[in-house]
């Protein structure tokens, strides 16, 4: 299951455990970034072991616009992770509805 910028922003702002990942490269995450772990599309499978050791943790990934972390969803579900969802329209998205600000 996927989730909105909407849920993302409340999980955020609860301060719910889960980890956050996001798939962009590092020009695009020193740009604006909402505070996620940067591990580029690119590098997500030689970097599994920095995910999580527990493979049913929440994972959020996000990229730009929800393509790359679809991917980097796929990737990590085929890996053996089982809660991982999708921001769905990326930061394109949280900047229509949030700016720059973060929870």
């Amino acid at each position: 299951m996927d989730i909105t910028v909407e849920q993302l922003h409340n999980k955020m702002t609860s301060g719910e455990p889960f980890i956050f990942i996001d798939v962009r490269e590092l020009y695009e995450y020193d740009e604006f970034n909402l505070g996620a772990r940067l591990i580029p599309l690119g590098n997500l499978m030689t970097q599994l072991n920095e995910v999580s050791e527990d493979k049913d943790a929440e994972i959020v990934v996000h990229c730009r616009s929800g393509n790359r972390s679809g991917m980097a969803k796929s990737l990590l579900t085929q890996a053996g992770y089982t809660q991982v969802r999708n921001l769905l329209g990326g930061v394109l998205d949280w900047q229509e509805k949030y700016g720059t600000s973060k929870p």
